[in-house]
This record gives structure tokens, sequence and C-alpha cells, in this order.
């Protein structure tokens, strides 16, 4: 049986983030094909994640900077190590590659971090993109880890774009792995069982709180005139006293906290509004709205790599004026409500295929680890910056240990 070690940020939420559902999908995938899991993090537990024990995959709790770390793995000896964002495999990449030489490394980005904190860093300075990014440390971190890794999971073809002809990364390290998603629903609830507007998103993600706040200020006190029989429900995972702050029943904008079960709710909801102003990747909400038959109107930033070349299933608006005219007239039009509704089932179907996504995946890991010594020489870069961080890491971790033990 193969052994597959997962280096985790956080303990999978899958209800509580996009991040959290990405990682079961991946879970998933190496359950299915009988893959011995192990699910290792330093992160605190918590009573939101998922039952790891009973899907069969093991979970241990890990520190940087442990020399007890290097002994579990080598006994462990996995064929296979993921890294669940780039900061795990700055912390643990040199120990893997020290301990266990022939594993594949591959990190799943997430969504990539280093375009999330330039974007919004542009959006309060004003300044050009290639500026900020080219030249932030966050960046060339980023950079960095991928090229170490044999494989990095990209979830947005923006995303691979950008990596491939902005930072000349070569393609073969790279692998194109949106969300995975099965069989949707057709028995979603109709436009006339349905009610109100919806805004969902784990508090804990800058750019869901900035968007929420977009909603209070800028397109809810314009939206509510026009649509004066309608709500808006606010759902999402860690919500700070601010955000229960912005409550008004008065002004029907409401505030939930979490969903117990977001499928209902999204499917109780007529539209979904996701004014995202800044982020990267992909939606978790807006798939979960076309799964659920529910209309959307969001930003360029927010459809970004998600519906391609297809019709969105809403609309896409980047100026709150036509925001606010858009969601208007996809809430109070059936026919052209039932319309977008379809399109949102086409482009999970066409575009988040799980069998078609998995069978890509399936050749691409078989391909890579027949031929990995040669997959190797074929990023000598990465060769090299192995070879720097094992020097420069193993002198600071070894100081961190010693300033520990005298502390």
């Amino acid at each position: 049986m193969s052994r597959l070690l997962i280096i985790g940020y956080v303990w999978p939420e899958p209800n509580s983030s996009a991040a959290g559902a990405r990682m079961m999908q991946l879970i998933d995938f190496f359950r299915e094909r009988n893959y011995k899991i192990t699910y290792a993090t330093s992160a605190r537990r918590s009573e939101n994640m998922a039952d790891l024990e009973a899907l069969g995959v093991t979970s241990r709790e890990i520190q940087p900077n442990n020399d007890e770390f290097d002994v579990f793995v080598q006994e462990l000896d996995p064929q296979i190590v993921l890294f669940d964002r780039f900061m795990m495999e700055e912390q643990f990449g040199w120990r893997i590659d020290k301990f266990c030489p022939n594993a594949l490394k591959m990190l799943d980005t997430e969504d990539l971090h280093s375009l999330r904190k330039v974007r919004e860093t542009i959006l309060k300075s004003g300044q050009e993109f290639d500026d900020v990014y080219l030249d932030a440390d966050i960046t060339k971190r980023e950079a960095a880890a991928i090229y170490r890794c044999d494989i990095s999971l990209i979830i947005s073809e923006f995303e691979m774009n950008l990596l491939v002809e902005k930072l000349k990364i070569p393609e073969h390290i790279l692998f194109y792995l949106p969300f995975m998603m099965g069989t949707v629903s057709s028995e979603n609830n109709s436009y006339t069982e349905r009610r109100d507007f919806i805004s969902i998103g784990n508090f804990l993600h800058e750019p869901n709180w900035r968007a929420v706040l977009n909603l209070k200020e800028n397109i809810w006190p314009l939206l509510r005139k026009i649509v004066p029989d309608a709500q808006l429900h606010i759902y999402g995972a860690y919500p700070s006293k601010k955000v229960w702050d912005l409550e008004n029943k008065a002004e029907r904008f409401l505030v939930h906290g979490r969903a117990e079960n977001a499928q209902k709710v999204m499917s109780d909801a007529r539209v979904c509004l996701a004014p995202i102003q800044f982020g990267a990747g992909l939606k978790g909400k807006l798939a979960e709205a076309m799964a659920c038959g529910t209309p959307s109107v969001t930003t360029s930033i927010g459809s970004e790599g998600m519906a391609g070349d297809l019709e969105w299933n809403g609309y896409i608006e980047d100026d709150i004026t036509q925001f606010v005219e858009s969601a208007k007239i996809l809430y109070t039009n059936e026919k052209l409500w039932n319309k977008k509704s379809e399109q949102g089932s086409k482009i999970l179907k066409e575009r988040f295929d799980q069998d078609l996504h998995q069978a890509r995946f399936d050749r691409k890991l078989s391909m890579t680890l027949k031929q990995l010594p040669q997959h190797r020489k074929e990023n000598f870069t990465g060769l090299m910056m192995k070879h720097h961080l094992q020097r420069s890491t193993y002198f600071m971790s070894r100081f961190i240990q010693i300033k520990n033990s005298i502390n």
C-alpha cells in the first residue's frame, strides 16, 4: 500500500472554507486509490475539523524545528508528501529532502497567497501590479517553494498563466487542478420557493470580511431601496465582534455567523452576492451557489478562473451602480433567473467535472513517479534552491532549538 503524508497548515474544515473542502477532495482522491494517508500539522484541533479517523486517515501532531519529526517521517517512509500551502514546504521541505529524498514532493498552493496579498496592497496603495508583484518577498518565497517541489497543484488557469508567463516557472512542475465536483442535484428549489439575498464566507479570510463591509457600506443601502421585500443574510465561520456589529434588522441586514448547513441556506436564497475586491484562486462560495442552482452577482476577481469562455451564472460587475442594478434584475426576473440558474450547472459540468480531473491527476502522478529522477534533472533551478535552503534552514532550525532549550 502506497503511503501519503499530508503536512497541513490547519486541520481541514470542509464546512468552514473552500480550502478545507479542497483538502477533503484531495484526501478522497487518494483514499479511493487505497493510499495509506497520514495527516500531520502543528495547528490546534478545532471542533469543526473533519473526522479524519472515521475516513481511515491517521492524524498526527507535529512541531517545526523539532528533531522528532525526522524520526517520524523516516519511520513512515512516504512515497508522496503533500504540503498544504507554501509555508509548510518552507518549514518541513528540507527535512523531507534529507530524510525521504525519494518521496515525490507535491505542493497544493490552495490559491496563490502572493497574488492575494499583492492585490490587497494594490487596493490600498493604487500601485501598478507588476511593480508590486515582482518585488514582493512573498512572491519570491512562494515561487521558490514551487521550484523546490516536484509538482505544484494550481487551482486556477489565471494563476497557471501568471506563473508561466510572468515568473517563467517551467510548466512541467505545475499542474492545473481546479475543484473536483461530482454530479449536481437537479432538485434544487425553484425561483418561487426562494427569497432574499445571501453572502457567505469564512471571516478568517480577509477578502470575505472586506466583501461584507462593501455590501454593508456601498451596495445594500442602494439595493434594499429598489428591492424592498428582500433581506440580506450574511453567513460565515469565525465572525468577530466587528462582523456581528454590522447587523441592522431595520435595514434587513442580518448576520447569522456559521451556517450549520451551507447548502440549505444557499438553496433557500434567490441570489448570492459576492462583491470581492481582492483575492486569488477559485471561490468556493460561488461554486457552491452553482451547485445549489443559485445565480450570483460578483466581480471580475470573484469570477476569475471559474467559467472560462462560458457565460456566467448571473452577472460580473465591478462598478457598484451596475452591481446593484444587476442584482435587482436577477432577483425580480423569473425567466432570466431560470436561465442563469441552469448556466451554473453547465459551468460545473464542463469546468469542474470530478471524473475528468481525477483521471488527469492520475496520469500526471503516475508519469512523474515513474520518471522522478529525470523530472528533477529538468528543474535545475529547483535543485539549486533545495541545496541552499537545506543549509540555511538547517542552521536556523538548530539555532531555534538551542534557543528554546535554554529558555
